[in-house]
């Protein structure tokens, strides 16, 4: 390492790409940011166009770049962190893609995910992947993608059908870091964190599950290999006559919320992160014991370095919390999302009102696919206001459903929770987060800990950092939240399931 070597990360969300240059003391020194197009072709649907993923990626690289005089070549590595489950099937000679990906929100195999619980394979789902069956996940999106893609016209013989052609091995399956990476480095290949959320994936085995690929009639053919997430053999370099113009390391590579657990340097078990998003995500770091939940949780592969075993987590998935934010911009309560600290501030409580934000169903720990969003106990002297308030509650009480949740299964007492995300700039939210969860609230100073985790483990791989500690020596308290927890506040809380209950099952096709 020199003193004017860097490392960059691709971080790849679910509205828009980011590439962030790092220092050695994990200080952002270059910046920039694209948004992407939603496609939603039906009630339920959401799509993206991983070509124009591609080309976002490449500009925001070329601009943060720019933007701060960094050459190419001071990049030491990069590290790729990305939107999960989000999945694409693209041809493995050309990098077309024979249809645009399937976003991890999207429901249309929600039908497909009843059947097999119907069928009674949900148990053996969960005990290989650590998964509760859901549209959410990439095996149902990788059989839908087959059965319904139409076939590329290709100037050569070869099987035109989309099934024949997997088989063959003239497809490539992957999620978003997985078409980034052969992008970047012209290899098919994905990280231990992303394998684990594609419900083909035995965390157990540590290896793609023969039973699985049957099930949902995935060719091994198409899968990419499954490495380190911070992997001293790297995962291949950057073409030098590329757009990059130089030979860089890509050496690590986490699934976002993964990501942010090992950039808030979660490393030990016990610790725990909340990532406030488009949804929220719940880690806690349970060492190298893959703890099953008994209360809707996820198992999950929290992170892999070079040579040292997994460690796992538990997490806790939230479909909707800052997503919830946008509706109200959306149907015009609010012009931005900095309004809503003053505004529910304006008021001393909700005055009863409830909002249960389950747009695209209900994640963790109550994962009902059919739940849509509610609001309850409006009266006529219902405002905006406590609408507002009620929506930052929401996110606060699914993060105490799921908090929960985890004490209950894993024996271990959450005392302080790390968190980041855009939300997270909302001291009133931080605050009534403390309160509801009773345990402190620390907001770290740097808070695009997403790609700041991608950047940590690129950057171990190649030894731009030595250790987890001088890792840990970088992490920085911005803010920290104590709690005011009152029997008042519990008794809201305990209301708040009420309101959940008459969110549930509603989408019925009757």
């Amino acid at each position: 390492m020199t003193p004017d070597t860097y490392v960059g990360a691709v971080d790849q969300g679910t509205t828009g790409t980011r590439f962030m240059v790092f220092d050695h003391e994990g200080r952002v020194v270059a910046n920039a940011y694209e948004r992407h197009e939603q496609f939603y072709p039906e009630p339920g649907w959401v799509e993206h166009d991983p070509v124009e993923i591609w080309e976002k990626t490449q500009s925001v690289v070329r601009e943060a770049l720019d933007s701060a005089g960094i050459e190419a070549t001071q990049l030491e590595a990069i590290g790729v962190t990305n939107q999960r489950e989000t999945t694409l099937f693209w041809d493995a000679e050309s990098g077309q893609p024979i249809h645009r990906a399937i976003v991890w929100q999207d429901r249309r195999t929600t039908d497909r995910v009843e059947e097999l619980e119907a069928n009674g394979k949900a148990e053996t789902i969960q005990a290989k992947t650590g998964l509760q069956p859901d549209a959410y996940f990439s095996a149902t999106k990788a059989e839908w993608l087959l059965d319904n893609a139409d076939p590329i016209k290709l100037q050569r013989a070869r099987p035109a059908d989309t099934r024949e052609r997997a088989e063959a091995g003239d497809l490539h399956f992957g999620t978003i870091d997985s078409w980034l990476i052969e992008k970047l480095t012209g290899n098919h290949v994905t990280d231990v964190t992303n394998a684990s959320r594609t419900m083909l994936f035995d965390i157990h085995e540590m290896a793609w599950d023969d039973e699985l690929l049957e099930e949902f009639r995935v060719p091994r053919a198409t899968l990419p290999e499954v490495r380190p997430s911070s992997d001293e053999d790297y995962y291949g370099t950057t073409d030098p006559d590329g757009f990059l113009g130089a030979e860089v390391p890509v050496a690590g590579a986490l699934g976002d919320q993964q990501a942010a657990l090992f950039g808030q340097t979660c490393f030990d078990e016990g610790d725990a992160k909340n990532t406030y998003g488009t949804g929220s995500f719940f880690l806690l770091n349970t060492g190298e014991e893959a703890v099953e939940s008994d209360n809707g949780l996820l198992t999950t592969v929290g992170f892999q370095r070079s040579g040292e075993p997994v460690q796992y987590a538990l997490e806790g998935s939230i479909f909707v919390t800052g997503a919830a934010v946008e509706w109200l911009g959306d149907v015009g309560l609010i012009d931005d999302a900095g309004e809503t600290e003053d505004l529910a501030r304006s008021v001393d409580s909700t005055d009863g009102v409830y909002l249960v934000p389950a747009f695209t169903g209900l994640g963790a720990p109550h994962w009902d696919q059919r739940a849509r969003g509610t609001i309850v106990g409006m009266t006529r002297g219902t405002r905006r206001e406590h609408i507002v308030r009620a929506t930052l509650e929401s996110i606060a009480y699914q993060t105490r459903d799921v908090a929960e949740a985890m004490e209950h299964d894993s024996g271990i007492e959450v005392e302080e929770l790390r968190v980041d995300g855009g939300a997270v700039k909302n001291n009133f939210l931080c605050q009534l987060q403390a309160d509801v969860l009773g345990v402190d609230i620390v907001r770290p100073e740097v808070d695009e800990t997403t790609a700041l985790g991608s950047a940590y483990a690129a950057g171990l791989a190649v030894g731009y950092w030595g250790t987890a500690d001088e890792l840990r020596k970088n992490w920085q308290v911005d803010s920290e939240f104590t709690p005011k927890r009152t029997s008042e506040g519990d008794a809201m809380y305990e209301r708040w399931h009420d309101a959940v209950d008459r969110s549930l099952d509603w989408a019925r096709e009757d």
